[in-house]
């Protein structure tokens, strides 16, 4: 029932209602705004009426042409500030719209397990975050031109009504044609729409993986061959893009047209009015002058219909990448700090009565929907300050059993207790300062090595001089220009593989949990820097570890060890006794 609920497709125009409703007085006074502005045209029209029937003597006021003159100053210089104080307001309201929409997106995304955090690409989330919400973000704006520009048709049609009806019909005439075909096409705009959104996505995730494997790429002399696959995706890019424009533009022709068609009928019925005498110079140059508002509107109306066809695919690709969580999610109405100082983080500092006596797995089982492996049946248990080594050949699971563990992959089946206590959430519940992870390969920032290590901690609450210590950083610290602030680039570009795992590593040691997690940590260290890092482990800090790692040193300080074999639990215990007994362990020894 409630992946029912989850995936249910919400009308777009639910969803923009309750974007609406999120600053309604925003909208509400932008909408007075825009619809004084559309309005506004009305009594330069009714100018140039009394303008021209001045002319032939049969003026309705008596103001001469410098008065009608200084009525049109009058009124161009409040329109100019009324369109000043709706440019101004439109903008906080646009950003607020599409701030709502990427804060929600990236709360959704936060809080999913990290191996799974999204769905597709990087390329084509960023896609999301920028073209998708813009659209929706347009889409709101435009509603305020669609009721303005509305309202000035139904102050015209009651004037022009007033002066002759049978005309005035045709004028409104083309808008029934514009909203038939804005109906026909519909299917076809949201397919082309969504193809196009999708081969973009699939040009930007390529652009960022990519950047990402330069050096790969220069060994292996691949340069040819990403190129030709990059023109490849780039050619789809472009004629899905070509189709969603061309139709675009056919479908913009197809209202102008309709309105010109409209027009020119019009034309032909006045000129047969004024020619009978029932039609003044005056009430010709209205017509003449409302008509282009009118077809203003007529055209916009058919525009703003395929736009609204191209917003649900908008609304629809940024809910698949929320992976589950409800439509109303990506709308929720929550806070996003425009104005004043963003509130302070709260961090935790102590364990608040959780510290670590004892860890209990059971039955965790995680499986690979695409390949079919991962872990089964695993079932094992740490004690405080214990040092635990899960080990296996490539392949056999230890990774996934960690990733399970903490919640960061959803576990498929079994349960985790902390102290007898089962955790409902690992992925929430997992976090410092109850566990810290590392992983094989760290993920840092281009900023500081300072900051890369604190991640936001306030540098005056914690020990960071002894974090990196623990992690045998000093002397490395020592060789880069500007040592702690020194920046490192893109995914820590500028340091070696063992720094960047100590830097990793310090990062974890600043957080001080009751439970350290590595995932081969140690893998890129020299023999001596990887002793001297366990032994700091082991001398200062007596915490509770659970380490993947098939090396020697690591696995003869282990107090237990895990040997993975196909995903599942192979032997338990000491590596004394499982080179005795355990045929796996000799192998992965033996290497």
């Amino acid at each position: 029932m409630e992946k029912s609920i989850n995936n249910e497709n919400i009308k777009t125009y639910k969803l923009m209602w309750q974007l609406i409703k999120y600053r309604p007085w925003l909208y509400l006074t932008n909408c007075l705004i825009w619809i004084f502005i559309h309005v506004s045209p009305v009594i330069p029209g009714l100018i140039a009426k009394e303008f021209f029937d001045t002319l032939s003597g049969r003026a309705s006021l008596n103001v001469g042409i410098w008065g009608l003159v200084a009525l049109t100053a009058v009124t161009a210089m409040v329109t100019i500030m009324g369109i000043f104080c709706g440019a101004s307001t439109d903008i906080v309201h646009r950003f607020t719209m599409s701030a709502l929409l990427r804060r929600n997106l990236l709360e959704g995304i936060l809080k999913k397990p990290g191996a799974n955090s999204i769905n597709c690409s990087v390329g084509e989330a960023v896609n999301c975050f920028r073209d998708d919400a813009e659209q929706a973000e347009d889409a709101i704006s435009w509603t305020l031109d669609v009721i303005g520009t509305a309202a000035f048709a139904i102050v015209a049609i009651i004037i022009l009504l007033s002066i002759n009806a049978k005309i005035t019909l045709f004028v409104f005439t083309p808008l029934v044609a514009v909203v038939a075909i804005a109906q026909l096409a519909s299917e076809r705009v949201e397919k082309y729409r969504t193809a196009s959104r999708e081969a973009t996505g699939k040009v930007t995730g390529a652009l960022g993986e990519i950047f990402g494997a330069v050096q790969a790429i220069q060994v292996s002399g691949a340069e040819a061959h990403i190129i030709k696959y990059l023109k490849r995706l780039n050619q789809e890019r472009h004629k899905m893009m070509l189709k969603d424009s061309v139709l675009s533009q056919l479908l913009d022709s197809i209202f102008n047209n309709t309105v010109s068609i409209g027009t020119g009928l019009i034309l032909l019925l006045v000129g047969q009015s004024m020619k009978n005498g029932s039609f003044s110079v005056g009430d010709f140059a209205l017509f003449i002058y409302y008509l282009t508002f009118v077809a203003d509107f007529t055209h916009f109306f058919g525009t703003f219909l395929a736009h609204y066809q191209q917003t649900g695919v908008a609304f629809k690709r940024m809910h698949e990448l929320l992976q589950g969580e409800s439509q109303e999610s990506l709308v929720k109405h929550n806070p996003i700090y425009l104005k004043g100082g963003l509130k302070e983080p709260e961090y935790r500092f102590n364990i608040e009565g959780k510290k670590l006596d004892k860890l209990t797995v059971k039955q965790l089982e995680y499986i690979y929907k695409s390949s079919g492996g991962g872990i089964r049946d695993v079932n094992f248990s740490l004690t405080r300050s214990s040092f635990t080594v899960v080990t296996g050949r490539i392949g056999s699971g230890k990774t996934t059993l960690l990733k399970a563990l903490l919640g960061l992959l959803t576990a498929d089946f079994g349960s985790i207790y902390w102290n007898d206590e089962l955790i409902e959430k690992p992925s929430e519940f997992f976090i410092p300062p109850i566990s810290a992870y590392t992983a094989q390969t760290p993920n840092l920032f281009s900023d500081t090595v300072r900051n890369n290590i604190l991640l936001g901690l306030p540098e005056e609450a914690v020990d960071l001089k002894e974090a990196i210590a623990s992690a045998i950083l000093e002397q490395d610290l020592d060789t880069l220009e500007k040592g702690l602030d020194t920046v490192i680039g893109p995914k820590g570009v500028k340091l070696s593989g063992g720094q960047l795992q100590r830097v990793a590593a310090a990062r974890m040691f600043v957080r001080n949990s009751e439970l350290l997690v590595f995932d081969d940590i140690s893998s890129a260290l020299d023999v001596e820097t990887e002793m001297r890092l366990w032994n700091g482990i082991f001398e200062k800090m007596n915490k509770t570890c659970l380490v993947v790692s098939n090396r020697p040193f690591v696995l003869q300080k282990a107090d237990n060890i895990i040997v993975m074999k196909d995903g599942k639990i192979e032997a338990q215990g000491t590596l004394e006794e499982l080179l005795k007994s355990c045929e796996e362990m000799q192998l992965i020894w033996g290497c």
